[in-house]
């Protein structure tokens, strides 16, 4: 990994929960390890399965935890999820912010009661029996089931919390519908990536279903750090990992070295 992770102009795409950050406290040495990164002319792209969060909040977090990014540095599972459906069409969200605003921007109309040609669901954290009702009864009427992701947790300091997967569990048992996954490590955000970014060299995080499974898509080299979901008593995992660190910064500061 080392030789290719060290080529010119190749481009990182890195998990932002667990790698950067851990809710909102950020890990120690992400930042310096994006700017070692970005120093030797490789690219930063970060790639999330949270859809929660518009763009600008997402950039104003990275700001904040002194991380330069800009609108095309950013991937969204609830960006993928808004290609799937189409301009015109009436989508009943069933998520946070970010995905009304991929709605949106994806030229469709977001509700969250009644009919729709589509429901997406993601994590938020006020889901409750009026959304289960409302996403279900759309299923039901005719609506695809489209979720961001199908992570069952994501990580905190306190440990892991439920994810949009839990979520999206709860709809899809509910109305008997199989749901079309967007996010990680799903074709449809692999094409938005393409799209967006072209050819990742390094797909870096702290979950193997997710973003080992991605950078087998994506034909990168996966290293994984145990910064997040993964500790080292989970060892070995699947897919295995290119390289294994504790975290971004000792991953990044060993490929320098190597």
């Amino acid at each position: 990994m080392r030789s290719t992770c060290q080529d010119a102009g190749v481009t990182w795409a890195l998990d932002l929960d667990g790698v950067v950050w851990l809710g909102d406290q950020p890990i120690p040495g992400a930042a310096a390890a994006i700017d070692r990164l970005r120093r030797r002319g490789e690219r930063v792209l970060f790639l999330t399965n949270n859809s929660s969060l518009t763009v600008a909040e997402y950039l104003d977090k990275l700001h904040g935890h002194d991380v330069a990014a800009g609108a095309d540095d950013l991937i969204t599972s609830a960006q993928a999820a808004a290609q799937l459906v189409g301009p015109g069409q009436t989508v009943l969200v069933c998520a946070g912010e970010g995905v009304d605003e991929a709605i949106a921007a994806r030229g469709a109309s977001a509700v969250r009661d009644g009919r729709a040609d589509a429901v997406v669901v993601g994590w938020h954290r006020d889901f409750d029996f009026h959304r289960l009702a409302a996403a279900t009864t759309a299923v039901l009427g005719g609506a695809r089931l489209i979720g961001t992701n199908d992570d069952a947790t994501y990580p905190t300091r306190s440990g892991p919390l439920p994810g949009a997967g839990s979520i999206l569990a709860a709809v899809a048992y509910a109305s008997g519908a199989t749901p079309v996954v967007a996010g990680k490590p799903n074709q449809p955000m692999a094409d938005l990536i393409a799209v967006r970014a072209g050819e990742v060299a390094v797909m870096v995080g702290d979950r193997p279903s997710t973003d080992g499974l991605m950078a087998r898509r994506l034909g990168a080299r996966f290293g994984l750090v145990l910064s997040g979901i993964t500790r080292r008593a989970d060892l070995p995992v699947q897919p295995a990992p290119d390289v294994i660190s504790d975290d971004l910064a000792t991953l990044v500061a060993d490929q320098a070295s190597g």
